[in-house]
């Protein structure tokens, strides 16, 4: 039987739901027992969150004042001290994971495979290569522990179980390092839908022009209710922030829908938008890559058809 660990990440109040999705990932594992490590300074609603999750066994809550803030530096090696015993350590591909993960490889001395996007077995998993054109299948020696980041964008996140799974209280005595501390936080806040959660993604590219013009996708957004992203081109020109910025240097998402407005699609962007259910691309360019790989494509102005589309979805047609 295999044992795996997951990290959960969340924000100290809510679970993220890379987490749920990192426990789809561990149940294609056969015979797998899923447990759940949350690092808090008070983790008791998160805790429960995760044990609510179909597919975990048990959650290990272990509240520290250290962790408060997620630092890779001070949870890894507070994770190292938990691995021993399981043969999988997971945590997601996002910043945390990313950060987190290679940290906890070093100190178990471990291999680790990044973004995984399938498990064929305990041994045997697949990551994709050069920008997604490929797909390599790793195997790793029978009895090898692993550390993995998987990739969220590739799994579902698991539903509710019928039960909660049992959570219990874990003190970890490992030594803490002392020589990084949390100073502050800074981030854009807005009440839009997180980038890489949302299931409806508005996203921009140079064509629109200006960090003026982009205001006409903020509008469209607010009006299906929608986040916000740009590709690489767009941000560079600082017509939108780089953290809605999409794609292999920026964020994997897959939405259950993707509208690109004067996107030409890049390899880099398309990397990160190929598993959206449905891609819908308008372009003056009728050449533009990006209509290869999407569902619905209209050649024409974005400046005539954004506020159209946004009046009819107002107006219910």
């Amino acid at each position: 039987m295999s044992k795996i660990l997951i990290v959960a990440e969340h924000d100290g109040a809510k679970l993220n739901p890379a987490t749920a999705k990192c426990v789809s990932c561990a149940k294609a594992i056969a015979d797998a027992e899923i447990v759940v490590a949350v690092f808090a300074a008070d983790g008791a609603a998160v805790a429960a969150q995760a044990a609510a999750v179909s597919g975990v066994t048990r959650v290990l809550q272990v509240d520290h004042p250290a962790n408060a803030h997620a630092l890779a530096a001070t949870l890894a090696p507070q994770v190292a001290q938990l691995a021993p015993g399981y043969s999988h350590v997971f945590g997601p591909s996002t910043t945390f994971g990313k950060d987190l993960m290679p940290r906890v490889a070093a100190l178990l001395d471990t291999p680790q495979l990044s973004d995984v996007m399938a498990a064929e077995s305990a041994t045997r998993f697949r990551r994709p290569m050069y920008a997604g054109n490929a797909i390599v299948t790793v195997e790793v020696a029978a009895g090898t522990q692993l550390v993995a980041t998987v990739r969220t964008a590739s799994f579902e996140a698991a539903p509710a179980a019928a039960a909660a799974a049992p959570i219990e209280a874990v003190a970890v005595t490992a030594e803490l390092p002392t020589h990084t501390r949390f100073v502050s936080v800074s981030g854009a806040r807005s009440d839009r839908p997180d980038l890489q959660t949302a299931a409806r993604v508005v996203s921009g590219g140079r064509a629109l022009g200006s960090a003026d013009n982009f205001k006409i996708l903020y509008d469209l957004a607010d009006t299906l209710g929608a986040a916000v992203g740009a590709s690489r081109a767009a941000v560079d020109a600082g017509y939108a922030p780089n953290d809605l910025q999409v794609g292999q240097t920026g964020k994997i998402i897959a939405p259950e829908l993707y509208l690109a407005f004067g996107i030409s699609g890049a390899i880099q962007h398309l990397t990160g938008i190929k598993d959206a259910r449905t891609i819908v691309a308008v372009n003056k360019d009728s050449e533009a890559p990006i209509f290869e790989i999407a569902d619905i494509g209209l050649v024409g102005d974005l400046f005539q058809i954004v506020p159209e589309i946004a009046r009819l979805v107002s107006s219910g047609k």
